[in-house]
């Protein structure tokens, strides 16, 4: 069996619909006999700025920054629905077991280094094994990693995975080896974070900014990309668009629907949006009570009405979720089954039939300012729960720490995205299969016989039937109630031509200066 070149089926299947992503274009007048200008685009952003070690975090901000500094194997292109190599030049399936990837030549370090086998091999088992690593999931389906010669690395997979490439596009980072060798891991990350990407780390305060600086001697990065890209913590909205309005920053990342007008009508100012392939959902751990009753589960489906927080809450700009995929992700069935309505007579009666006749309190925790609306969306929620008898409180920890409390399955009832879903791969073994992590823990043995077979199939109609069965086995175990996924609203300054990703990563090599 031979699939080479720079596309899966995954990748060819993926629906068009979704909208293309493109470049950012800031249009600032630089002297020509001034050489010390530099252009600089600043984004307001609302994502965890957690550490400097590159798998310390598994959020989609921090792996876009990380595949910048670092490089990243495989990455994604939205405009053609097809895998591409950043770092690997091209790769084959020698057999359902393993894949060879050939990498670049004309990549060097930022400090003077050629990329080489070892490096990869070195990057994938530290993600393996760093204590700190939240990257784990992305080589999880990896036995081991061998470097054939200088260029070339043999990947073995415990058992066939058909979506490797979904694993591990965007986030397999790869780092030199020789530099974690010389200073350890802790030093190499803070003083010597010289990878093989399109921007230099410059600056990283945690939790405040991320300072990426133009290498200009990547192949294919252009004098046009912008010098410097800044990336500024902000996570009240109203604090990013008035940052924007006011010039203090060029893109405002994740503007909520009433926010939207005030840009539009903001002179030098517009909104950009994309379709998301985020999944927004809420989790119920089967292992912790009141949420070990599949009942008392199945009445938080019927008791969210999604439409109507759609409408009111999110101002239209969502679409409902029927299963853990969407329209134009892989995978995807419109008829699957079962469906959820909203329906709170039948949801009390859940409640009551789940041994609970006079009601039951539970807490829920969500971000604030994580999501578009995500305080309203919840509050609407919990109001709704509790109309049906399970007495919600909400609760709203700063989102570092409900992010790490939720990493460790700390947090047994909340609301929360997942992103980068171009299929349903890594997200759903992350979440919902045996082992995966502790987020939800949830385990069904079924379901992971489902998606461990799936993963052994490269034939999309029988890939198809499998990971669709354990879908249906997920809604009617409903570990978690599937909502909507966001339209993803942006906030751009003119002059700056911007295309959101809908994966919401943010690639400063994918910047153009317009002349």
């Amino acid at each position: 069996m031979q699939l080479t070149g720079s596309v899966s089926f995954f990748a060819s299947q993926y629906v068009r619909t979704i909208i293309a992503a493109g470049a950012v274009a800031i249009c600032v007048a630089l002297p020509a006999a001034n050489a010390q200008n530099r252009s600089q685009l600043v984004m307001g952003i609302t994502e965890n700025i957690g550490s400097y070690n590159p798998v310390a975090d598994s959020v989609a901000f921090m792996s876009s920054v990380w595949c910048q500094v670092y490089g990243c194997l495989v990455s994604y292109d939205f405009t053609t629905g097809r895998y591409t190599g950043m770092l690997a030049e091209r790769w084959e399936v020698a057999d359902p077991n393993t894949w060879i990837f050939h990498l670049r030549r004309d990549v060097k370090s930022h400090d003077g280094h050629p990329l080489t086998a070892e490096d990869v091999v070195f990057s994938i088992d530290r993600m393996k094994n760093d204590p700190q690593s939240k990257q784990r999931a992305t080589v999880a389906q990896i036995r081991s990693a061998e470097a054939i010669d200088p260029h070339t690395v043999k990947v073995i997979t415990k058992e066939p995975t058909a979506g490797l490439l979904e694993y591990i596009t965007d986030r397999l980072m790869i780092m030199q080896k020789r530099l974690i060798e010389t200073h350890g891991a802790q030093q190499a990350d803070r003083k010597h974070p010289y990878g093989f990407g399109p921007y230099r780390l410059k600056e990283l305060v945690v939790d405040s900014r991320v300072v990426l600086e133009k290498n200009p001697d990547w192949p294919g990065i252009r004098r046009e990309n912008p010098d410097i890209v800044i990336y500024r913590l902000m996570r009240e909205p109203e604090q990013r668009v008035t940052a924007l309005v006011n010039g203090e920053i060029q893109i405002a990342q994740y503007v909520p629907p009433h926010l939207a007008e005030r840009i539009e009508q903001s002179a030098g100012h517009r909104v950009e949006s994309t379709p998301s392939i985020e999944m927004m959902f809420l989790a119920m751990s089967p292992r912790v009570e009141p949420w070990d009753n599949k009942k008392l589960r199945q009445a938080v489906a019927y008791a969210i009405d999604r439409e109507a927080i759609i409408k009111a809450v999110l101002q239209e700009q969502a679409v409902v979720l029927h299963g853990p995929l969407g329209r134009g992700q892989y995978g995807y069935d419109p008829d699957l089954e079962p469906k959820y309505s909203y329906d709170p007579e039948k949801a009390r009666a859940l409640v009551k039939e789940a041994g609970f006749p006079n009601g039951v309190d539970v807490e829920l925790f969500t971000p604030v300012g994580r999501y578009v609306n995500d305080k309203q969306a919840a509050q609407a929620m919990t109001a709704m729960l509790t109309a049906v008898g399970i007495r919600t409180t909400l609760k709203t920890p700063e989102w570092s720490t409900l992010w790490s409390d939720v990493q460790r399955g700390r947090v047994p009832f909340f609301y929360m995205g997942r992103g980068g879903m171009i299929g349903p791969g890594p997200a759903i073994s992350q979440y919902f299969e045996t082992g995966g992590s502790p987020r939800i823990k949830y385990s069904n043995s079924e379901v992971d016989a489902l998606l461990r077979k799936s993963r052994e199939t490269f034939e999309e109609k029988e890939y198809r039937k499998l990971v669709n069965r354990a879908f249906s086995i997920l809604l009617e175990d409903a570990p978690a109630h599937f909502l909507w996924q966001q339209k993803i609203l942006y906030g751009v300054a003119d002059g700056v031509t911007f295309s959101p990703r809908p994966d919401h990563r943010v690639f400063g090599h994918a910047t153009v200066l317009k002349k």
